[in-house]
């Protein structure tokens, strides 16, 4: 019965009707968010990651192939997506912004099950939060979006960073930092928030006349790169880590912008330690997926799964040498591009890959259109619930994804070398099917084309040869009236003053 009413709600939806109420409300949401994860999963055809609790996620429902965050950074990712706003709307444009200072009136998206009767709980990381030094804490959370909101801290947090290796001595989070740690699963931080998931699912078991929206947000594979020694580290042996090559080739005709996420204390890796980056973060995958597992362990186990929808994602992605970048803040495929998995019971065909692009953006008219739930009609997103029930509807077919480079946002990244005379500008990138294209304080300081039908790994800039400029001229075109739809109509957001967001007050 529980699964019909599901389905029932969903075709509802798709159909263009109201669903009952009941109906509606027992379509639960379980939102799982890792942290700083690029597609290095089983699933996504990477053979050497051993998922196989996210890898047999993606058989049970909807794998997106092309799916990107509006920002490639975690507090402006993060609430674009949990807002429902571009980052141009959302005013966040850096990670120590929280959006009721610039959008206060803006309802979240669990906000938006909250007030639909639905039990809203957090658990971990989804908004922005310091790591590590906020572990334990509520970060730069949005009380008004839970009804419960749970802070576990394990050893990584308490007991360990003394021992944690890094670049910088004595910095973690913004740098790269890495440790194998003798304790097992259940002392670290990623450990105790499946643990509570465990505890919070039980008690909605329990009450099975009210549905939750339940987010889980685990740290791993975010710098430092602390997991268990026995058994992750013990997976992926550091000899067999790879190194990437070629890597001035591949700099070659690519715009400074483009290479500004580059930090200088990379400056100090060698193969050696390159191979050590790798191997640790691969372990904290590998270690974030046995999380997951424990989580929809206790779905299936508590009779939930048929009433549930489960969405799997990170904040961004994640560069592990390529183009000679780590980390993030880059407009290439490894940074922007997110993994997506999506089980709607009674909808998603199993095993199903989508191949149009999606958008973090679209989650959240998407999944409010799939639980009947009452959405904000500033929402700027696609609803591609369509899609959920045949991979092969296109949507809208692009994603759009920002940064910002120069002035006052090189604390977050930025070459000193990149801007004119510290002026900030934007890159902006679409992704459509086929290629990515990409423009720097609009062409100003560089244009980048990559056709992913014969280079996927974007070595190789077509934007500068006349062979391709009718399809720059195309894109362009197509880019820019993209990015002007993520500012607000006027009048209904705070004006922007020198490129920045005028924050509000608020009482």
């Amino acid at each position: 019965m529980k699964r019909f009413l599901a389905l029932l709600s969903v075709l509802a939806v798709l159909c263009g009707t109201t669903p009952p109420a009941q109906a509606a409300q027992r379509t639960n949401v379980l939102f799982l968010i890792s942290d700083d994860l690029n597609n290095s999963l089983g699933c996504y055809g990477d053979p050497r990651a051993k998922t196989p609790n996210l890898d047999r996620l993606a058989a049970r429902g909807m794998r997106f192939d092309r799916a990107y965050c509006s920002f490639p950074l975690c507090g402006p990712s993060r609430n674009s997506m949990l807002t429902g706003l571009y980052p141009n709307s959302s005013g966040i444009l850096a990670n120590a912004q929280i959006f009721r200072q610039t959008v206060p009136a803006q309802v979240s998206l669990p906000q938006a099950f909250r007030q639909q009767g639905y039990f809203a709980g957090r658990i971990g990381k989804l908004y922005h939060y310091n790591v590590p030094k906020s572990i334990g804490t509520d970060g730069h959370d949005d009380p008004a979006s839970w009804e419960l909101e749970l802070n576990p801290a394990g050893v990584d947090r308490l007991e360990e960073e003394p021992n944690i290796f890094s670049l910088t001595p004595g910095s973690f989070g913004g740098t790269l930092s890495w440790y194998a740690s003798p304790k097992d699963d259940a002392q670290h931080t990623d450990g105790k928030i499946a643990a509570d998931a465990e505890w919070v699912l039980e008690r909605c078991a329990k009450q099975k006349d009210r549905p939750f929206f339940l987010a889980v947000g685990f740290f791993r594979p975010h710098t430092p790169y602390v997991a268990p020694k026995v058994p992750y580290y013990g997976w992926y042996p550091e000899a067999a880590m790879p190194v990437v090559q070629g890597v001035k080739e591949d700099q070659a005709g690519k715009p400074a912008a483009a290479l500004a996420s580059y930090k200088k204390e990379q400056d100090k890796l060698t193969d050696d330690l390159r191979r050590q980056a790798v191997q640790a973060y691969y372990a904290s995958i590998s270690f974030m997926d046995a999380q997951v597992g424990r989580v929809l362990g206790a779905l299936d186990r508590l009779g939930l799964a048929e009433s549930t929808i489960i969405v799997f994602t990170s904040d961004h992605g994640y560069h592990l040498g390529e183009h000679g970048l780590w980390q993030k803040q880059s407009l290439f495929e490894e940074s922007a591009r997110v993994p997506l998995l999506i089980v709607a019971p009674g909808l998603t065909p199993k095993g199903s890959v989508a191949k149009s692009p999606v958008g973090h953006i679209d989650l959240y008219p998407t999944l409010t259109a799939l639980c009947g739930v009452k959405a904000p009609e500033n929402l700027q997103g696609q609803n591609f619930a369509a899609m959920l029930r045949d991979p092969a509807v296109a949507g809208r077919g692009w994603a759009i994804t920002q940064v910002v480079r120069g002035g006052g946002f090189r604390r977050f990244g930025a070459s000193p070398a990149v801007g004119d005379n510290g002026k900030r500008f934007f890159g902006y990138s679409l992704r459509t099917p086929r290629w990515r294209y990409t423009e720097w304080d609009e062409g100003g300081q560089g244009r980048e084309l990559y056709d992913h039908d014969i280079d996927p790994k974007e070595t190789t800039n077509l934007a500068t040869g006349p062979a391709h400029a009718a399809t720059v001229a195309e894109l362009a075109q197509q880019l820019r009236a993209a990015a002007k739809a993520t500012f607000p109509p006027s009048g209904v957001t705070p004006e922007l003053k020198d490129g920045m967001w005028a924050p509000q007050v608020v009482d």
